[in-house]
């Protein structure tokens, strides 16, 4: 467990500590609660005592930072603090739950326990499964997540454990890396935004493009900085212009400004294809005002806006109005854009109340309350944990999709809508009628047969948009169809129509299954996960495996193209020529099965990697290792749910082989471009062109070429090439989809 400490180490501890007393002073109610944070302190100081982390430094300034992001950052309270100091106590030393509730008492002790659960589920390497079994992981996580209901605070305790994991991940070994950022982009980013925690949710996202997308966020935060220098100055006299207007109108306020994080600009130029330079929200200006009493705050928030926009040009398409309608997790403020010496500004508009919950999410609901822990029926993260319990209450639910249905409710953008006598109902955009109806009552879903929809007689099918005023039509002797799945948006609607129709589908999914063991016992082959995967793949089907039997024993599936089936390879091309260095595996079973001498690569075209891509692998038995892009959703989805078939690799050699590629060009149309930039590739570059298309508008063309390259750094050459031709605005890589 390394060497005794020393008193240099003594000193870092105490140093380490001192800063958490500091803060926790501020949310200790009286002196009995602080020396509880001391007392905890001691405890778990003792219990970690001449233990170090991977990095050399004492183990117990990991639970003093937990604490610190407890307090400091989350906002929670002297028993939060408490069960963050002894989070790893019970799980790493011969100390019990019994011996932290004998000291501590049963609120920290069942705290504790629950962060215990966690992190045995999440470090479980006691496999009783196949190596690279589909449901492990995610069993482990729905494991997880059944600890929540005993206690909101133990998610927001273990955020902060992640969160000073992920700041110290360097030290960790590859492939426990490349699981925890996974993991991290999978669920726990998802979660802290719908807990409202944004500061925690935007530092773990540039963490993982860090680690995922080095190059390009390298070239972002230069981008940044360089606007940082050119603009700064011009941030500050919109500040000082807003102070001294607010100044005017006798509005009591503090004006703060934010820079807009590496990834959010990322993500934004990936789904919307667009380069840094048209980013207009760069910066953010943000007005926390004290309310004055005498209106309401929304009032008041609407005020300010319009003495803003009436001396500044506003860009309507960016105004947001979350103060009227708040979001699920409780955000409140207004949002205006405006033009100020040539350059967009976005200008928050918040109360000090509105601007705790931004900060602190859900903690800070609690915080208004006077500290009391209560369940709060609009609140987010009961809404949330009911929909947890909802699918949990089907105890045969498939881990995977169980796994991928929190992960679509996690992200899911919200719409209202209003009952007949005007109560408002939050869904995920895009949900239907039915998906209303099921929202408010299981029976009322079941017996659904249409829907008024503004008072208008619409189909089930319908899709609902904000403000929408829904009544449904029901019959008793209605029964749910096996068709409204396809249109169903919300994983609870559809699990209440699989479980209405549970008696039927058991009989068509063990059909299933043993039509499909017979087809391929003439075959000799055994039903396998590997055959299972092949098949899911081939019929494009998502869901479980019971979902594939199911489709069999109902005749959707025919089992005469087995054979083809069984043949193909429509998702994977094999790569004998590339050369890997393999690093780790993230399970000792992996390293046992693998024969390094034989191993067949294999380039998934979901991301389509090529030499230079940050990559990693993915075991998929048989010796064989498929290759993805880290930032590709299907990789960070197979890493969060099925770690334990990570590989870490890296490029070692390769042969003057061509791997496809993908840019994208956008300019200003004129006579003989073309001609120019195929002469680029064919006579300077010396690239081979698979396919080209061009598509030109009003004297603007979008398109993209398809060629052969090398390496990342012919891709990097021909954006160049292509950047310096006259009429090109635009040019970069594209994912082949």
């Amino acid at each position: 467990m390394g060497s005794n400490f020393t008193a240099a180490d003594e000193l870092t501890i105490r140093r380490e500590f001192e800063k958490l007393r500091l803060v926790s002073l501020k949310r200790c109610a009286d002196q009995q609660q602080y020396n509880l944070v001391l007392q905890a302190f001691e405890f778990a100081n003792k219990a970690h005592w001449n233990v170090r982390r991977r990095s050399g430094e004492p183990y117990i300034i990991h639970p003093i930072a937990v604490a610190r992001i407890v307090v400091q950052e989350i906002g929670l309270g002297c028993k939060s603090i408490c069960a963050a100091l002894l989070h790893d106590v019970v799980e790493d030393t011969e100390y019990t739950a019994d011996d932290i509730r004998q000291v501590f008492g049963d609120k920290i002790a069942s705290l504790v326990e629950g962060l215990t659960k966690i992190k045995s589920a999440l470090d479980n390497d006691n496999l009783k499964e196949h190596p690279y079994s589909n449901s492990l992981q995610a069993e482990n996580f729905k494991r997880i997540l059944l600890t929540l209901n005993d206690d909101a605070r133990i998610v927001l305790i273990k955020l902060a454990d992640r969160l000073h994991n992920i700041r110290t991940i360097a030290s960790m070994p590859e492939y426990k890396r490349m699981k925890i950022l996974s993991e991290t982009m999978y669920i726990f980013i998802p979660v802290a935004h719908r807990l409202g925690l944004y500061n925690i949710k935007s530092e773990m996202e540039d963490v993982w493009m860090r680690y995922n997308e080095p190059l390009e966020y390298q070239r972002i935060d230069s981008e940044l900085e360089r606007t940082m220098s050119t603009r700064g100055e011009n941030i500050e006299k919109f500040v000082a212009e807003l102070n001294g207007m607010l100044r005017e109108n006798k509005i009591p306020a503090r004006i703060t400004k934010r820079l807009k994080s590496p990834y959010s600009i990322w993500r934004k130029m990936q789904v919307k294809h667009i380069p840094f330079e048209q980013i207009y929200d760069t910066y953010a200006v943000r007005i926390v005002f004290v309310p004055n009493g005498n209106t309401s705050e929304a009032d008041q928030c609407w005020q300010i806006a319009r003495i803003i926009t009436r001396r500044f040009p506003c860009n309507e398409s960016r105004n947001r109005n979350w103060v009227d309608t708040p979001k699920v997790n409780g955000y409140e403020a207004l949002h205006r854009t405006v033009m100020f010496m040539g350059m967009w500004i976005e200008v928050q508009i918040r109360t000090e109340r509105m601007n705790a919950i931004a900060e602190r999410g859900v903690a800070a609901h609690w915080a208004y309350k006077q500290g009391v822990f209560i369940n709060e029926s609009e609140s987010s993260l009961n809404h949330w944990l009911k929909f947890v319990q909802d699918i949990l209450e089907n105890p045969d639910a498939d881990a995977l999709q169980f796994l991928d249905d929190v992960h679509t409710e996690l992200l899911a953008s919200e719409i209202y809508v209003f009952t007949p006598d005007g109560e408002a109902r939050c869904l995920p955009k895009g949900s239907t009628a039915l998906d209303f109806a099921y929202d408010i009552h299981s029976h009322i879903g079941n017996h659904a047969i249409a829907a008024k929809v503004n008072m208008k007689l619409v189909k089930l099918s319908t899709e609902l948009v904000n403000g929408d005023q829904v009544e449904i039509i029901t019959s008793e002797s209605a029964k749910p169809k096996k068709e409204w799945i396809d249109f169903l948006k919300t994983v609870s609607a559809r699990s209440a129509v699989k479980n209405a129709l549970k008696e039927e589908d058991v009989d068509y999914t063990e059909l299933g299954m043993n039509m499909l063991k017979d087809e391929l016992a003439k075959r000799n082959i055994k039903l396998q996960n590997r055959v299972i995967r092949k098949l899911q793949s081939y019929y494009k089907i998502k869901e479980g495996k019971d979902a594939l039997y199911n489709q069999i024993g109902v005749g959707m599936i025919d089992l005469g193209e087995l054979d083809k089936v069984l043949t193909s390879n429509p998702k994977e091309r094999e790569v004998q020529m590339w050369g890997f260095k393999l690093l780790d595996a993230n399970s000792k079973h992996i390293k046992i099965l693998l024969d390094e001498d034989k191993v067949k690569f294999l380039a998934s075209d979901c991301c389509h990697p090529i030499p230079g891509d940050q990559v990693g692998g993915v075991f998929d038995g048989n010796n064989t290792i498929t290759i993805h892009r880290t930032s590709c959703p299907v990789y960070t989805n197979i890493a969060a749910t099925q770690g334990d078939r990570l590989v870490a690799l890296r490029w070692s050699k390769h042969y003057m082989m061509s791997y496809l590629a993908r840019i994208s060009i956008e300019g200003i149309d004129r006579m003989g471009i073309l001609s120019e930039i195929t002469n680029q590739l064919s006579n300077k570059l010396d690239i081979n062109l698979r396919k080209i298309s061009i598509e030109a508008h009003d004297e603007v063309f979008t398109g993209f070429i398809d060629l052969y390259v090398h390496d990342q750094a012919d891709v990097d050459k021909i954006i160049d090439a292509f950047s310096k031709i006259n009429g090109i605005i635009k040019a970069g890589r594209e994912e082949i989809k």
